[in-house]
Formats: structure tokens, sequence, C-alpha cells
């Protein structure tokens, strides 16, 4: 398989879009819900039990993606840094040597800590400080991603910079992504329960949109950081196979952000207009349209993210 003429490895950029999308999801959800769900349905505590259920399942699903491709990963990364089938990688022993050995190891073991503490927050979910430490837990677990990626390996206070960067959008991510997937969740339990449908969805939108306008301007500014360390020049940029999946990536990141400005812009207020009569049903449709393709671009940008992974960054490649 090759891309740009570069090659690449199927299943690992497969691997990492997935574990890197339900990450994602498992944090975003949780966001989600703290930020958007339970404050837009304090006046309706039946309404607010329902939702908080059916994130938890969700945040249970996507965890379990994540877990599942997370040892995927781990085989795929050992089987490359040994040269070995999988088989010889598992009865040889070298995934324990890349634990132990390896930074890629140690962000594995840190982050399966994380993955089981998130586990048992979510098994104690009753409880307002399991939610907390449950949204912390999946932050940390979103977070540490940064390590297995090109900011894990840069050096000094560039490194810093660059993870830092890389941390921050990350967690941007997560809410956007978390949104597109809660909002559904919450309008159909809203429009099941018959209790103010339209005032529901106008205060969950604008939340959930005043969280966008905040994650696209980190997403904007963590991006252009990365870029500066990873591409730093223009010429870069055009050059390499690096730096043009870079601009596809930018492309699909612009037209989902054209989508979430037709939501912020045009939906969001007709949906509040119409609150009290139950909503226009119209741009509530096109809400969820839009939604579904957003989700579907941003899937698309974490497989391109899955190869960015696997290439050498532009700066090394044109002097």
């Amino acid at each position: 398989m090759s891309w740009l003429l570069a090659e690449i490895d199927g299943p690992l950029v497969l691997t990492r879009a997935i574990h890197f999308a339900a990450s994602a999801a498992t944090a975003g959800l949780l966001i989600f819900r703290s930020l958007v769900a339970e404050p837009a349905l304090r006046a309706a505590p039946k309404g607010s039990a329902i939702v908080r259920s059916r994130l938890t399942v969700l945040a249970w699903a996507a965890l379990a993606i994540s877990a599942a491709s997370g040892l995927i990963w781990l085989a795929l990364q050992t089987m490359s840094i040994a040269g070995l089938g999988l088989n010889e990688a598992m009865r040889s022993g070298a995934v324990w040597t890349v634990l132990d050995e390896t930074q890629f190891g140690l962000v594995a073991e840190i982050r399966a800590a994380l993955a089981v503490l998130l586990a048992a927050c979510l098994l104690l979910d009753r409880f307002v400080l399991s939610r907390r430490l449950a949204l912390f837990a999946a932050l940390g677990l979103v977070g540490a991603l940064a390590w297995t990626g090109h900011a894990g390996s840069t050096l000094g206070e560039l490194g810093d910079l660059h993870l830092a960067a890389d941390v921050l959008h990350l967690g941007a991510v997560s809410a956007w992504i978390g949104g597109l997937i809660g909002l559904p969740v919450l309008f159909a339990v809203a429009r099941r329960s018959g209790f103010e449908c339209g005032l529901l969805q106008s205060d969950a939108v604008r939340r959930f949109s005043t969280i966008g306008v905040a994650g696209v301007a980190v997403l904007i500014g963590s991006g252009l950081v990365s870029a500066w360390i990873l591409v730093g020049s223009f010429r870069a940029l055009v050059l390499t196979d690096y730096g043009q999946l870079l601009m596809l990536k930018i492309a699909v990141f612009a037209i989902m952000v054209g989508f979430a400005a037709v939501n912020r812009l045009w939906l969001t207020p007709r949906l509040a207009l119409t609150a009290k009569s139950g909503g226009d049903r119209r741009a509530l449709s096109a809400l969820r349209r839009n939604t579904l393709i957003e989700l579907v671009l941003a899937f698309a940008i974490f497989v391109m993210v899955g190869v960015l992974g696997t290439l050498h960054p532009a700066i090394h490649l044109v002097h």
C-alpha cells in the first residue's frame, strides 16, 4: 500500500486511526456529559439520568474499542521493532521488551493504568466524585497519546512546547467528537421523554457551539505550532509527502469547520427562535445530517493522522 509514493503500513495506520478515534470519543463523551448534557438537563432530573446512562454506555463501548485497538497496536509495534511475525513476536517475549525498554511501552503501561482507573470510575458512576475522576482519567488517556507520536521524540524546550501543543490538540479534538456523538443521544431522549424539547435542544446546541468555537481556536493554534516544528517551511509543506498529506488534512478540517459554522450561525439561531414551540424540525434534521458528515470527516482525519505518524516529518527531508 502506498500514499504519495511513500510506503505505509496499512494495518498499523488503520489501528492507530481506530485507537485515536476511540480514545478521543471516550474523553469527548465525558466532556460532553459534564459541560453540556448535565447543565442543559438540570431542570429535568429524569431526563438527565437517562442521558447520563446512555452516554456512559457509549463511553464504555469507546473504552473497550480503545483497549482492544491498543493491544493490537502494541502487537504491531512489537512486530515492527523486532522485525518478527506475530507468532514469533509473542512467543519470543519481544512484547515485554518493548513494554520495559521503549518510550512507547512506558506510555502504553501508563495509559493502561489510566484505562483501568477509568473503568473503575465508570462502574461507580452514580457518585459525583467518580464521575469527575473518570473525566480526568479519560483526558489523561487521550492526552498521553502525544508521547506516542513525533512530539514524544522532539528534544529539549522545543519538545516540551510540541508536547503541550499536541495535548491541547487532542483535548480539543475529543471535545468536538464527544459533542458530535452526544448531541443526537440527548435529542433522542428529549424527543421521547416529552419535556420541553425545543428549549433543551436550543440550550444544548448553544453550549456545545460555545465549546466548539473555543475548540476550533485551540485546534488552529496548536496545529500551527506542530506544523512549524514538523514542517518548518512552505517549501517543505509543498514538496514532501508529509506536507502534502498535512495540507489534505487541513482542507478536510476546514470543511468540518464550515459545517460547524453553519450549525453555529444558522441552525442554532433557528432552534432558539422556535424553542418554545418545540423546535424547528427542518433545522434539527439539518443539524443531524451535518453531525453525521462531521463524524465521517473526523474519522478521515484520524486515518490521515495515522499515516502522518508513520512518515518522517517534512522538516527532516527538505534543507
